[in-house]
C-alpha cells in the first residue's frame, strides 16, 4: 500500500503533494515501483494535528482519486468522517481506511451499505493528544480486544468478513515500548482471522532506534516491513514502495526455497 498524503502537515511528505500536479506525479510513480493500493489521505493524523473540516479534506482527496481511479490499482482513502466516506465512495474508492474504527456517529453505516472494503485500525485517544501519556496494561491484549471488537459490530451490521483488514495502530497513542510488543506478537492479531495492516514506514519508533531523521528512515522502514510480513501481516503501508518490494521479493524467494526443500 503505497501512500500519498495530499495534507500541508503530515509528519512525513507533508507539502509535497499539495499540488494536483505533484499528488498525480507521486501516485503514479508509486504504482510504477508495484504498489498493488494507493492510499491517499487529506488530515494529517500525526501527533498534535489539527482537524480539518469536510470540505477541505474533499477538496484535498477528491482531485486525486478521481484523476487515479481508472489506473487499474484500487484506492484507499485514509478518513474518519461519515461525510468524506460517502463522497469518495461515490467516486471510485475501493476502500476506507479509519484510524477511528469507524467510532464516528454514522461511519459504520455508511461502510456497511456499500461494497468497500474497510481497515479498522486502533488508536488511543486522538491525534492531537494520543502520545501525551499512552499507557496500556497489557498493549498486545487490549489492542486485540478492541479490534475484535470492532469487527465483531462490523459482522453484526452485516459486513462480510472478507471486506475487512485490521491494524493495530502503530504509534497511534503508543511508547516505543508499546510498539515493539506489538511487532513482537503480531501474531496475536493474525489468529483474530482478518487480513492484517501494518503501517511502520518512517515512524518515530524507528527514530528512536535509529537516531535518524524522518527523510531517512527508508533502511529502518523496509526491515520493519519484512518483521512485520515474517510475523503474519498481509498488507504494508510504506511510502517507499521500491525498496520494500525488492525486499519483499527476497524474502519470498527464501520461503519459496525452503517450501521447496521441505
Amino acid at each position: 500500500m503505497g501512500i500519498v498524503n495530499v495534507t500541508p502537515d503530515s509528519f512525513s511528505d507533508g507539502g509535497e503533494n499539495l499540488d494536483p500536479a505533484a499528488a498525480r506525479a507521486t501516485a503514479q510513480r508509486l504504482i510504477q515501483e508495484g504498489a498493488d493500493i494507493l492510499d491517499i489521505g487529506g488530515e494529517s493524523t500525526r501527533p498534535g494535528a489539527a482537524d480539518v473540516s469536510v470540505a477541505e479534506e474533499l477538496s484535498r482527496v477528491l482531485p486525486l482519486l478521481v484523476a487515479m481511479r481508472d489506473t487499474g490499482v484500487p484506492i484507499s482513502v485514509d478518513t474518519s468522517k461519515p461525510e468524506v466516506m460517502h463522497a469518495v465512495l461515490a467516486e471510485g474508492a475501493s476502500i476506507i481506511n479509519d484510524v477511528r474504527a469507524l467510532q464516528a456517529p454514522g461511519a459504520l453505516g455508511v461502510v456497511a451499505r456499500s461494497d468497500c472494503g474497510i481497515v479498522l485500525m486502533h488508536m488511543q485517544g486522538s491525534p492531537r493528544t494520543m502520545q501525551a501519556k499512552p499507557h496500556y496494561d497489557d498493549v498486545v491484549r487490549e489492542v486485540a480486544a478492541f479490534l475484535q471488537v470492532r469487527r465483531d459490530d462490523l459482522l453484526a451490521a452485516g459486513v462480510k468478513p472478507t471486506r475487512i483488514a485490521l491494524d493495530p495502530g502503530f504509534g497511534f497513542g503508543k511508547t516505543l515500548a508499546h510498539n515493539l510488543a506489538l511487532l513482537a506478537d503480531l501474531g496475536r492479531f493474525v489468529s483474530l482471522g482478518q487480513p492484517l495492516l501494518v503501517g511502520l514506514s518512517r515512524k518515530s519508533m524507528l527514530g528512536q532506534l535509529t537516531d535518524r531523521p524522518v527523510d531517512h528512515r527508508v533502511h529502518s522502514s523496509v526491515a520493519a516491513a519484512l518483521l512485520a510480513v515474517e510475523r503474519g501481516a498481509t498488507i504494508v503501508r510504506v511510502h517507499d514502495v521500491a525498496a520494500t518490494r525488492d525486499a519483499l521479493r527476497v524474502l519470498t524467494a527464501l520461503r519459496g526455497q525452503e517450501e521447496g526443500d521441505s
